[in-house]
């Protein structure tokens, strides 16, 4: 039988998706990797003191970097706003003066700790002197990373993407543990630092190379049927530029300081929403029953692993969502494509929990952090739920829904309430987060079918040449 016409498309669309999200996840997988290598080689080369100073410091470098991530956010949010506007003009001249103040702040901040170490020091209780410049310098840097992520994002190059997380994930192992062996605890933190100083060059390099390709037709023309692959000559650009108003109608408002700093603050309150959404259980039975957090860290450890394999996919689903949208389109395809690879390993950990939660905990942890194995699978399946929540999340800020913060706020709350009426039981624990994580899974999804409804995005992508209801204005 001929394949039809649609069909036909329907399947390149596919493999164009597959072939841009494949990298993404081979990366994540690579940065999973290496960060248990790291872990476990780290632990036997230091004392025990010594790697629970070195955790101390992983904690601060992930709460200081943590900014990065919601400057990504904007950082796509404004790329793709000029795009679409045809402001192509401002986009270099902006990002050389982003790079330029974001450098000169991180060497103010590396010379203000260097100045304060000793207080700090001594506040954090670190042995020796502890790392603590090279720390927090690492996460300055980091944060310069996250503009020249959001600038491949915003590019849609996910080829050097996935390179420069591959690259971090991998000088960071080979820097922190060979240094870890020759310096202890600061030679570890110098080797986080000289990995994010290896990937803040590839990336810095990568992100300029971006900026000056040719434009993808579908960020031009809003004709999303062509391949993602295919580029306009530069004069050919400016005609497809001009062309753009007499599709779409009036062009939306440019997207202002105020803009990108709503943008920022959003993302950045989403992002630590998400943070106590995915710890507050063990943090909440930790309060209450020390004795028993060794076993509950068990079943969490493996559960919320699938909560940072979903934030990797932040770095395919945000650009794909924020670009369609202001082709009047969506990328609800893509989103289905990011839950459906989530759920493989999800699916997988699941059965694993139900069938044998003893038996794999005796396996990996040790008989004696077994006890919490009853509350295994309830806890799997709640950060499913909040891996349905992350991913929602993500695609709504991508389209700029910024309301999203208070059902993550209203979540974050609940949990908290109801982590402490379960009074440090495992399994009330467990499943006071599943009721909340459930139902914030619903109300998200919920408010992502409201905003396509509200602003008439349901175009198909394919069919995104044709004006959809509301495509002209602005999210």
């Amino acid at each position: 039988m001929t394949e039809t016409a649609p069909a036909a498309a329907g399947r390149r669309f596919l493999t164009a998706d597959i072939r841009r999200l494949l990298p993404i996840v081979g990366a994540g997988a690579a940065a999973g990797l290496s960060s248990l290598v790291t872990t476990i080689l780290v632990a036997r080369l230091l004392t025990s003191r010594g790697y629970g100073a070195f955790i101390v410091l992983l904690g601060l470098f992930l709460v200081l970097s943590m900014p990065g991530s919601a400057l990504l956010v904007a950082v796509v949010r404004r790329i793709t706003a000029w795009e679409s506007e045809g402001h192509y003009d401002r986009i270099h001249p902006w990002a050389l003066r982003v790079h330029r103040f974001g450098t000169a702040a991180v060497v103010v901040l590396a010379v203000a700790i260097f100045l304060l170490r000793g207080p700090l020091i001594s506040a954090l209780k670190l042995p020796g002197s502890g790392g603590l410049v090279e720390i927090i310098t690492a996460a300055g840097i980091w944060v310069l990373v996250s503009i020249d992520r959001g600038i491949l994002q915003a590019r849609q190059d996910y080829r050097h993407l996935s390179l420069n997380l591959v690259l971090e994930a991998v000088s960071r192992t080979v820097f922190t543990i060979g240094l870890a062996a020759a310096a202890g605890v600061t030679g570890a933190a110098l080797g986080v630092l000289l990995g994010e100083v290896v990937t803040a060059v590839h990336a810095r390099v990568r992100s300029m190379a971006a900026l000056h390709r040719p434009m993808p037709v579908a960020a031009l023309t809003q004709d999303a049927v062509l391949a993602p692959e295919a580029v306009l000559a530069p004069e050919a650009a400016l005609t497809a530029a001009a062309a753009v108003p007499a599709l779409s109608g009036p062009m939306p408002s440019s997207h202002t300081t105020r803009h990108l700093a709503a943008d920022m603050a959003t993302a950045l309150v989403c992002l630590a929403l998400l943070a106590v959404l995915q710890n507050a259980d063990v943090i909440g039975l930790g309060s209450q029953a020390p004795h028993r957090s060794g076993s509950y860290a068990a079943i969490s450890v493996p559960s919320k692993a699938l909560v940072f394999a979903a934030l990797i996919f932040i770095n395919y689903l945000l650009p794909e969502s924020a670009i369609r949208w202001r082709q009047g389109s969506h990328a609800l395809r893509q989103l289905g494509h990011t839950l459906a690879i989530l759920a493989m390993p999800a699916g997988l950990l699941l059965v694993l929990a139900v069938a044998v939660p003893r038996t794999l905990l005796d396996v990996v942890f040790g008989a004696k952090l077994a006890g919490a194995a009853p509350a295994f699978a309830t806890l799997v399946l709640a950060m499913v739920c909040l891996c349905v929540t992350v991913v929602v999340t993500v695609y709504l800020l991508g389209v700029g829904w910024r309301f999203v913060v208070v059902l993550l706020g209203a979540g974050t709350a609940a949990l908290i309430v109801l982590t402490l009426r379960a009074h440090g039981q495992f399994v009330a624990t467990a499943r006071a987060d599943l009721v909340v994580q459930a139902a914030l899974a619903l109300a998200t999804a919920a408010a992502l079918v409201g905003v396509h409804r509200h602003a008439g995005h349901w175009l198909p992508a394919e069919r995104a040449d044709v004006p959809a209801k509301g495509a002209s204005a602005a999210p």
